[in-house]
């Protein structure tokens, strides 16, 4: 019942207030609640310091003053979450920037490592105009990203083969030296082993000289012993008396 007649004497009180009244009293309560637009522009800017001021004075003016409507709206132009174009988004931002292609990138232009890379990509959402640039600038450097890790693997596995085919070329190249040192010994090895077995032989057919030799001597000293026998029994027969060679006499 309170609250009947409390809502009864609001309405009352309304419609008992003048319009110049309640123009001057909201005004003077939008006016007192409103920070100044100095101090929403400062605190935009530390939200997105890589964002032009005057775009973010159009988002804020844009959206009323209403710094969460405009942050919100900021983000979409940023990110590209819209749902809708980001064209038709008033706040939009407009960039001579071209989209960088495969070409220009590959051209001593393209980012070194991942932090660049993430630069270059937040760089070019930001700088985008709508969804459908946003998309193309992705896809672009998707691509330019794709090709530059293709081009360095393809010249980090040229430089692993180059380097490679060389320890192998030296390896072969340490190879032929041993080979021709390994030649050069087996050849004089077996020039080493020809001498010997020609010594050898030399050795065996002295070795049969001196058994026949040997031979020879036991067969002479045998027959000057038996000559020696006869020569002595013929010396004690020539000594008989009486006894005459017949031939002699």
């Amino acid at each position: 019942m309170s609250a009947i007649v409390c809502g009864k004497r609001s309405f009352f009180e309304e419609l008992s207030t003048s319009p110049a009244a309640k123009k001057l009293r909201c005004s003077s309560t939008a006016f007192s609640s409103s920070p100044p637009a100095s101090a929403l522009i400062d605190h935009l800017r530390i939200v997105f310091p890589n964002m032009d001021k005057q775009i973010l004075e159009k988002a804020l003016e844009e959206n009323g003053n209403d710094l969460d409507s405009a942050i919100k709206s900021l983000n979409e132009l940023s990110l590209g979450y819209g749902d809708g174009n980001l064209g038709q988004n008033p706040v939009a931002a407009t960039s001579d920037e071209p989209v960088p292609t495969e070409k220009s990138l590959v051209q001593g232009n393209a980012p070194r490592n991942g932090a660049e890379w993430v630069e270059l990509f937040v760089t070019e959402m930001m700088n985008a105009t709508s969804v459908d640039d946003a998309k193309s600038r992705a896809m672009s450097m998707l691509e330019c990203l794709e090709k530059s890790i293709r081009e360095r693997s393809d010249g980090e596995a040229a430089k692993s083969l180059h380097k490679e085919n060389t320890v192998l070329k030296e390896q072969n190249e340490v190879l032929l030296r041993e080979n021709t040192i390994l030649k050069r010994a087996v050849a004089i090895q077996h020039e080493r082993q020809k001498d010997y077995d020609h010594s050898t032989q030399e050795v065996q057919h002295l070795k049969q000289l001196l058994s026949a030799h040997q031979e020879q001597l036991r067969t002479l000293q045998v027959n000057n012993y038996a000559l020696t026998m006869h020569l002595k029994q013929a010396q004690e027969g020539n000594s008989i008396p009486g006894r005459f060679h017949p031939d002699v006499f």
